[in-house]
């Protein structure tokens, strides 16, 4: 197949949705598939055999990390040239409307698939009222899609309400190769603690350092553990306020960190608290679990299809006060379970494979392509 990626984030940048989308790519070059991507400019100009072209964008004023690339002529004309069997956009945003209006044009068949949680965030950001007005839109502009996918049950049902269609799921996936327990070193452990005595839990949060992730609420953590560490892996347009919130606490801004040395972090830490309620599916809880790090997230949106409360980690209640320090607690408080918990973590990551995850997707896209080849021989025939 011909495969044409349309997606407002990509290399350099580091998220949740880069790690699908380039594990994705590998997996389906690796398949003999050719793949092209579509995506703000300042990334590589190919990638494990992709052809990446970049779009010329400008940055987002509330989230600079975050670029907008408008579409130009001349991603249409790249587009024609390599004439894809199938576009799929991430997250359509801008220059994903620009890959809905190509496909639509070209009558091309046409894959969107939802991984931010934007309508949640937006009150984060001093603008809760919009979010009837961008549901809206998001619908617009998802059900222009023969297929709309979403990274677990709980945005599958949610779309479908907000009256998206034609909505699966495309399941999770993780490196348990990269990803694994054995990292856990004294070395990264020091690194963490930055210089803290090793005398209390080493606590850990790996993700942006941005509103919608609700980092403050470990701060009351810190005040009920007193002999607890924190240490925040990462960066984002939050991290100034965090500074000042966290002033005074236990708790070092490690900054960004990535390949062993990422899985290392995961690894060597006691605790992953991952306070955020508006995922879609939280990856770095399943990269913590695969490391056999046992976590604590939010029971909302996709988490609760990763963590099962107890068994292999711990759900909060976000709503209620004091909750995610008595979840912690409950995971530090005995030596035994928590090494329980770690391998009951890294055996439900062992399940999720990069692997089996383009596996579904080509499974996709080759039935919507089977049954776009069997309404045009109906057409004929008639």
């Amino acid at each position: 197949m011909k495969i044409a990626f349309f997606t407002e984030t990509f290399l350099p940048k580091v998220d949740g949705i880069v790690t699908r989308l380039t594990k994705t790519v590998d997996y389906l070059v690796k398949n003999g598939d050719e793949v092209i991507v579509f995506c703000p400019e300042g990334g590589p100009e190919n990638y494990m055999g992709a052809r990446v072209i970049g779009v010329p964008a400008l940055p987002l004023p509330l989230y600079p990390e975050l670029k907008l690339a408008i579409p130009r002529p001349a991603v249409a004309e790249v587009l024609e040239k390599f004439s894809p069997d199938i576009v799929h956009v991430v997250n359509p945003a801008v220059l994903g409307l620009g890959g809905i209006w190509l496909a639509k044009i070209k009558n091309l068949p046409l894959v969107a698939s939802y991984h931010t949680h934007l309508p949640k965030y937006l009150e984060y950001y001093g603008m809760g009222i919009l979010e009837p007005l961008l549901w809206e839109l998001l619908k617009a502009a998802h059900n222009q899609a023969l297929l709309n996918l979403c990274t677990s049950t709980a945005m599958v049902e949610e779309l479908s309400r907000k009256g998206i269609q034609h909505t699966a799921l495309w399941q999770r996936g993780v490196d348990t190769d990269l990803f694994r327990p054995e990292l856990r070193s004294e070395f990264m452990r020091k690194k963490l603690l930055n210089g803290r005595s090793d005398t209390g839990a080493l606590l850990l949060y790996i993700g942006r350092l941005s509103a919608e992730k609700q980092i403050e609420r470990i701060r009351p953590v810190l005040e009920a553990l007193p002999d607890a560490r924190l240490a925040l892996v990462g960066d984002g347009p939050y991290r100034q306020q965090l500074e000042r919130i966290f002033h005074g606490t236990a708790t070092n801004f490690v900054g960004y960190l990535g390949g062993e040395e990422l899985a290392s972090a995961y690894a060597s830490a006691d605790a992953f608290l991952f306070p955020s309620s508006t995922e879609t599916l939280g990856l770095v809880l399943l990269e913590a679990m695969a490391a056999g790090c046992p976590v604590v997230g939010a029971n909302r949106g996709g988490i609760p299809d990763i963590v099962t409360n107890g068994i292999n980690g711990y759900l909060y209640e976000p709503e209620e006060e004091n909750s995610l320090a008595t979840a912690t607690r409950k995971l530090l408080g005995n030596h035994e379970e928590r090494l329980a918990l770690r391998e009951a973590a890294r055996q439900e990551a062992e399940r999720w494979g990069w692997k089996a995850a383009t596996d579904q997707l080509r499974d996709y896209y080759q039935q919507i392509l089977s049954s776009r080849v069997n309404y045009k021989l109906n057409e004929t025939i008639s």
